[in-house]
């Protein structure tokens, strides 16, 4: 299974000398308090770390250098429980390279009306300080996340958590690297994209291997270490013989597990966290990769089909921000359109992730009527009811632009013996038409990332921490 590695956030708090020891020593107390509420949390999936109290340019610039070298920071939080002078913070904001989320709360929820004096106004100056603060991040286009609410609610703690997984993410983007077997589908324009454009804006590194490089791996791949593998699977999945020999079914689920195996070996070795591959390019193999392919999605691996190394990368990302959980690969493949039951069928040859399943997974071994080879494994089911999102990256010469609309999803109500593949439904929220409309004016491609795991807003902040163009159809 791929893991992302224990991440923190290190959390700042504004202020400034003029308010005196004391009151330096207060925001201290507060913010430590609240830094051990967050830290309880059940929504933060990350530990947020207390560094300082920030109250000079020289301080500030030096904690931010330092976040920028220490990897396991994936953010920085800041509060302005004072006043803090902006003109402070420009340079080690500026400077900073991580996602930077402002929280505007104040310690006490309410205001106490019987004894607050001017004292208590100088302490509790987060509606003074946020402003100022605000200004300048907006002034250098920062680019940061805003939290507004009371430390203690689970809405903002649910808010923080979201906004961590993006930060993660983000950094994370930075590591992913793409194995593509073989190139891009002849003739196909939407997969094909600026690998060095997207390396300068995502840190998405692109690697070329022939299939043969797979195939010598595969050659590697022992028989002993092919039935471990296939008696786990008789232990997880439903094998479904079928009309097959069953020595033929047998064979046929073990070339799968050979190929996976030898899959695994070869990304592991070379850190490559996603993949492609290509039925135009199957040289040397008796198979098209599918169960090989599932069950490496299932582990966290991204991928696409038809060498869309865009697609690949991106599943990678939305798996890290999913945790991988409800998150894959997927194709829009056919309509519904029966008036008033409209809805898309996403489907793929073979790939369709795992992770998506509501359904028990089969094992079945049917003809595949494309790429020229043997009947190929595949796992088997139906997709799950929810609330999801639905996006796709397109290349378009001089930008990137990621389009994405929310969707229904639902499982199949009607089986289909003559289509043995995973099937996941949806439709649009925004009203089909309208939105798959739009989704083709704006160039969006058949080759999306599905998932029930993430929101919107963690889109919306990943690309605006990217500068990514953002297109949301609603």
């Amino acid at each position: 299974m791929l893991k992302t590695k224990n991440y923190e956030f290190w959390f700042i708090v504004g202020s400034q000398h003029l308010y005196g020891k004391k009151t330096l020593d207060a925001v201290k107390d507060n913010t430590v308090k609240i830094i051990e509420e967050l830290n309880k949390s059940r929504h933060l999936p990350y530990p947020i770390v207390f560094k300082t109290v920030a109250t000079t340019a020289e301080s500030i610039t030096q904690i931010m250098k330092e976040a920028n070298y220490n990897d396991d920071v994936a953010g920085v939080i800041t509060w302005m429980h004072t006043f803090s002078p902006a003109k402070n913070w420009i340079r080690g904001t500026i400077l900073l390279q991580k996602p930077l989320l402002h929280l505007t709360t104040q310690f006490l929820d309410h205001i106490p009306w019987d004894t607050i004096d001017m004292d208590y106004m100088n302490l509790h100056q987060s509606a003074h300080g946020d402003r100022e603060y605000g200004f300048i991040n907006a002034r250098l286009n920062k680019n940061n996340k805003v939290v507004v609410g009371h430390w203690k609610d689970e809405n903002v703690h649910s808010q923080i958590g979201r906004w961590m997984d993006v930060a993660v993410a983000y950094n994370e983007s930075f590591n992913i690297k793409v194995a593509r077997f073989g190139d891009n589908m002849r003739n196909v324009a939407v997969t094909d994209g600026d690998k060095i454009a997207a390396q300068i804006q995502f840190g998405w590194t692109v690697d070329y291997y022939g299939i043969g490089d797979l195939v010598a791996e595969m050659n590697q791949v022992t028989n002993q270490e092919i039935e471990v593998t296939y008696t786990e699977c008789k232990n997880k999945y439903e094998f479904v013989i079928g009309k097959n020999d069953p020595q033929y079914f047998e064979d046929h689920v073990k070339e799968q597990i050979r190929i996976e195996i030898a899959l695994r070996k070869f990304l592991t070795r070379g850190g490559y966290s996603a993949f492609t591959t290509n039925f135009e390019d199957l040289w040397g193999m008796k198979q098209l990769p599918g169960m090989a392919v599932q069950r490496l999605n299932a582990e966290g691996y991204g991928f696409a089909g038809e060498g869309d190394w865009k697609t690949a990368a991106l599943d990678r990302l939305i798996k890290i921000m999913a945790h991988n959980k409800k998150t894959g690969f997927m194709e829009d493949y056919t309509y519904n359109l029966s008036k008033g039951h409209e809805e898309i069928l996403g489907a793929h040859m073979l790939e369709v992730d795992p992770t998506l399943a509501s359904s028990k997974i089969k094992v079945e071994v049917h003809p595949l009527g494309i790429g020229d080879r043997e009947d190929p494994a595949r796992l088997v089911f139906d997709g799950s009811d929810g609330d999801a999102v639905n996006l796709t990256i397109s290349d378009f010469g001089d930008h990137f632009k990621l389009i994405m609309y929310e969707v229904e999803g639902k499982k199949p109500s009607e089986p289909t013996p003559n289509l043995p593949v995973a099937r996941q439904i949806w439709t649009p929220k925004s009203g089909f038409c309208e939105s798959v409309r739009r989704w083709i004016e704006n160039g969006g491609g058949h080759h999306t990332v599905f998932s029930f795991a993430v929101t919107t807003e963690q889109i919306e902040d990943f690309a605006k921490l990217t500068n990514l163009e953002f297109v949301n159809i609603k």
